[in-house]
């Protein structure tokens, strides 16, 4: 939700990035499926977190953010994202899938 959120509200980012109020709102549909589940923390995320940093050593700066996204995707079993970032592709347990050309880069 916040990358979705940072990602195309970001001048940088889109050439018309979208008001806070529009990209909320873009929201509204996948927060209604009955199925979403928002990742959260767990007890284990101190552990998983410095398994992460030992693997990832690079991890600094903007890094982190998407650190904390690629802990919280390990904590709760999440193997595969889709996302144009090609950072993720530092985290060997993710599979990462870009949205608009379908490649998939898959863990070693």
């Amino acid at each position: 939700m916040y990358e979705f959120l940072r990602g195309v509200t970001h001048p940088r980012v889109l050439a018309r990035p979208f008001s806070p109020s529009d990209a909320w709102r873009f929201l509204d549909a996948p927060f209604a499926a009955p199925n979403l589940r928002i990742l959260s923390e767990t007890d284990r995320r101190r552990h998983v977190a410095a398994e992460v940093y030992a693997e990832v050593p690079d991890i600094a700066g903007n890094l982190t953010f998407d650190a904390h996204t690629a802990i919280l995707m390990r904590e709760n079993g999440i193997k595969v994202i889709y996302t144009r970032d090609t950072d993720f592709n530092r985290f060997p347990f993710l599979d990462t899938i870009d949205p608009i050309t379908r490649h998939r880069r898959t863990r070693a």
